[in-house]
């Protein structure tokens, strides 16, 4: 990772401007009054995001619609109610765009790594979002620490591993939902055993494009704790 910014927050549309993906026609639609924000955060990524190691350069002209999108239709399945633990949140996806899309829901960026947590501090107050909490820690050290309606992850280790480690920090009644690629299939086939053993609902894979917004649509794995 390269050394921090003397100026963190300080971002230069210009220099951004002609290098980030142009999002897809109706993305300031889906994020309504959370636009400007969400244009915000894409800045970030494509600077600060670089420039601290959390994303790579070559994910610049497709930031809008293989991340901040991909990870924002997970809002769809968030109620204002709910608490949200996000695993591994790392460049704050999922979390941070579930954030901008669902403000009443309370979302909690879980890292366990102290430059993440240092980036994910500066963008969260950057972008004034009041409803995110960042904790430095992993998952599984939480246990009778906190407690989540909702736990999502993106990109983090097999559905196996993540039932493994997610599982008593979901309140009954709760929910995993995780971003998945085409490969999910073999991955609940292999999860099978514990999703029994441990009494969790059969899962859903959610195929969601945000309203014909993504071209290749989202896959969300759901599993409810019973």
């Amino acid at each position: 990772m390269t050394d921090q910014p003397e100026n963190d927050t300080e971002l230069s549309n210009e220099s951004t401007a002609a290098e980030i993906e142009s999002p897809p026609s109706g993305t300031e639609e889906y994020f309504g009054a959370a636009y400007p924000a969400a244009q915000r955060y894409a800045e970030h990524l494509a600077t600060t995001g670089i420039e601290w190691g959390l994303i790579g350069p070559r994910e610049v002209d497709r930031l809008w619609t293989r991340h901040i999108l991909n990870c924002a239709v997970v809002a769809e399945y968030i109620n204002e109610n709910d608490v949200v633990g996000d695993v591994g949140s790392g460049a704050g996806l999922p979390g941070i765009p579930i954030a901008l899309m669902r403000p009443e829901a309370k979302i909690v960026l879980i890292e366990p790594m102290e430059r993440r947590v240092e980036w994910l501090n500066m963008v969260v107050d950057d972008l004034g979002l009041e409803n995110v909490r960042i904790v430095r820690a992993r998952v599984e050290e939480l246990v009778d620490e906190e407690m989540f309606t909702v736990v999502t992850a993106r990109a983090v280790k097999a559905m196996t591993t993540l039932i493994e480690w997610t599982r008593e920090v979901i309140s009954p009644g709760g929910r995993i939902l995780a971003l998945k690629g085409a490969s999910v299939e073999g991955e609940l086939v292999k999860a099978k055993k514990l999703i029994k053993r441990y009494r969790l609902s059969q899962p859903q894979i959610h195929v969601v494009d945000g309203g014909g917004i993504l071209e290749v649509p989202s896959r969300v794995v759901e599993i409810v704790k019973k």
